[in-house]
């Protein structure tokens, strides 16, 4: 019996079918799970926006631009020197926006401020290809609504928070004021350079007149500021700022804000620009007071009045001396940068140069620049062997010495036996140098240099009297002082008067005379000493014909720093050329550069009443090497004079007197 299948056999013809599957998600599912993706996006958004937006500052106080106090600096003949602060100008409105300003800022900063709705996505994405393209940062896309914001409200921190919050205020700033009242707010407070905040402060600085009166090229040199205030500053490099000018001008016609007519007659006509500033380089005397300023007043609101001891003439002459010498290869030897500083018989800063080039390097290396003055701070060691007793006559060996582990070196190694301390100083010699501040003690140097002058740290060891120890070039002016002025210490200083505009006298110097730090005869020696380094050592090349010049020369360990420093005609200075970095110069020595600088700021600079000490008769030489190195000749003016101390016991082992052990001079 056969058992049949179970299964049913399909009718004879119908087909086998295959069961399809439904998708488990359709469109309907996507749908959904895109909306839901859209709103946690926009929560997510929103969440960002709401975190951003409490860090927000108060944006319900917006004002004018609160009015500082400014500062207008005189020289001591009464001539305007430059302005620190806001200045005086008249704020801006929607209905008195200079048209041509307007239209030479927008060319440059933001040509479609008029269209955009508080930031440009089409300027955002051209400065992105360019930056990209270029491989840096060298286009950016803020307009000028966030320009306002970051003005107004925020730092100048470059993050993406900073950034965010920047775009939100400036979409708030879009809704709350019209696009005139913006441009307006930004031209009050954007800084045009040289002390002057505010369209009308700068127009009035630079042209004498205010933002309403124009010209087409006047606009043009304004909007060009923007970039770089400093840099593009008249006051600064008029040729730098009329180029600049040019390209704004080219801007403006290529927007079509100006006709080719325009453009050609804004080209060719002379713009005239008021010096205010004595010069560019008078900035770093300007920076430098600024915080004085403060410091004696207190911080003010009202404008004022400040009556410098900067005398212009000296000042641009000290300005033309630096740059004139570290742009002769011959002279400044590898050296590119540079300092001088220039004081009165008072202690009064005359001129004040703090490097090459202000625009580019507004750092003060007059007065922040530490620098080893190599063999300079011999004056120190030397002042300091006369109060002891010694003579110029006097007779040393000039040889190898060694002291311990500490082996000073001449110069180029060279040696010339026995000479006197006159001749010895002023062919620089480093080996009696050094035998005469171990004979006299040290602590002595230290302290005759401190008592003149010297504010920065000095350690007693042997690579003291070869000028280890690093100072700044202002305090070797207002130390070299006292040997020009009849041996007063006369602290370096500035600020004569601060008052107001109507007059009202807020601070002034009283007059003072500094403590007698040098005796008569020391002065009398040291002045014969400084004397021979021009007349016919290491000095000459700091002669100025017909002028009575002396000074001393510094060079240190692989020519990284040279020095002059000394004085003629009542006018006492310091030089100093080198590298920021500390390099080597390129065999820079101080009897070039600095001293052909020290020249050139003489011949050019007034002439100043000095105070000359008396000549004194030669005195004879001690009979033998003997008796000059077994005792010392008692001083006889008595200030500031005393007889040789023992030299203290020291450490022999001392590493930076091994590191520093071949200044040079």
């Amino acid at each position: 019996m056969t058992r049949r299948s179970s299964r049913k056999t399909p009718p004879h013809g119908a087909r086998h079918t295959k069961t399809v599957r439904k998708p488990r998600f359709g469109w309907a599912f996507w749908l959904r799970l895109t909306a839901c993706g859209v709103i946690i996006g926009m929560l997510g958004v929103g969440a960002v926006v709401i975190g951003l937006a409490r860090d927000l500052p108060d944006t319900s106080a917006l004002v004018a631009a609160p009015r500082t106090a400014s500062y207008t600096l005189m020289d001591r003949q009464g001539r305007m020197i430059t302005q620190r602060g806001q200045g005086i100008g008249e704020p801006l409105t929607a209905d008195t926006l200079p048209r041509r300003l307007a239209d030479a800022v927008i060319a440059v900063e933001d040509r479609r401020f008029y269209s955009h709705f508080g930031i440009d996505p089409i300027g955002m994405a051209r400065a992105a290809f360019i930056n990209m393209r270029a491989g840096y940062v060298v286009q950016g896309g803020s307009t000028i609504t966030q320009q306002l914001a970051k003005n107004l409200f925020l730092s100048s921190e470059r993050t993406y928070k900073r950034k965010a919050q920047e775009i939100l205020l400036a979409l708030w700033l879009e809704r709350r004021f019209t696009k005139d009242e913006i441009l307006a707010l930004y031209l009050n407070r954007v800084y045009f350079g040289a002390g002057s905040y505010g369209a009308d402060a700068a127009a009035r600085r630079y042209f004498g007149h205010g933002a309403r009166d124009l010209s087409i090229g006047e606009a043009a040199l304004l909007a060009g500021l923007l970039k770089a205030p400093s840099r593009y500053s008249p006051a600064m490099d008029a040729h730098r700022a009329a180029v600049r000018a040019t390209v704004v001008l080219d801007l403006m016609l290529d927007t079509g804000r100006i006709s080719e007519a325009e453009r050609l007659e804004a080209a060719n006509t002379p713009i005239r620009v008021s010096r205010g500033a004595s010069s560019p380089g008078a900035g770093w005397f300007a920076d430098w007071i600024t915080s004085q300023v403060r410091e004696e007043v207190g911080t003010q609101t009202q404008d004022l009045i400040i009556h410098t001891t900067l005398d212009v003439d000296a000042q641009r002459a000290g300005e033309y001396a630096m740059s004139s010498v570290l742009n002769e290869g011959d002279l400044a030897r590898g050296a590119q940068e540079g300092a001088l500083v220039a004081l009165d018989t008072t202690g009064g800063v005359l001129a004040l140069v703090g490097g090459r080039d202000y625009a580019t390097s507004p750092y003060n290396r007059a007065v922040s620049a530490h620098r080893q003055p190599g063999s300079a701070f011999k004056a120190f060691v030397y002042a300091s062997a006369f109060e002891g007793g010694l003579y110029p006559e006097d007779i040393y060996v000039d040889s190898p010495v060694s002291f311990g582990t500490y082996t000073p070196q001449n110069y180029n190694d060279k040696y010339e036996g026995l000479m006197n301390l006159e001749t010895a100083f002023a062919k620089s010699s480093n080996s009696i140098a050094v035998q005469v501040a171990e004979s006299i003690g040290r602590a002595n140097v230290l302290r005759t240099a401190q008592r003149l002058g010297i504010e920065s740290r000095l350690e007693n060891t042997h690579a003291l009297s070869l000028g280890a120890y690093e100072v700044t070039p202002i305090e070797m002016a207002s130390a070299y002082a006292p040997f020009m002025n009849g041996g007063y210490r006369t602290p370096a200083y500035a600020i004569t008067r601060i008052e107001t505009l109507e007059g009202r006298v807020l601070y002034e110097r009283p007059m003072m005379q500094g403590d007698l730090v040098l005796a008569p005869r020391v002065q009398r020696d040291m002045r014969r000493l400084f004397g021979a380094v021009v007349d016919h050592g290491t000095g000459r090349g700091a002669r100025v014909e017909g002028r009575s010049v002396f000074g001393k020369t510094g060079t240190t360990n692989d020519n990284r720093d040279a020095w002059f420093a000394g004085w003629a005609d009542g006018i006492v200075a310091s030089v100093w050329m080198g590298n920021d970095d500390g390099s080597s110069t390129d065999h820079g020595v101080g009897g070039a550069g600095p001293a052909r600088a020290f020249s050139r700021f003489i011949a050019y600079a007034p002439i100043y009443p000095g105070v000359e000490a008396e000549a004194e008769p030669v005195r004879q030489a001690p009979s033998s090497l003997e008796d000059l190195l077994t005792g010392a000749i008692l001083a006889r003016d008595g200030v500031g004079e005393r007889e040789p101390e023992p030299r203290e016991d020291e450490d022999q082992n001392d590493p930076i007197g091994s590191l520093l052990q071949s200044l040079g001079g």
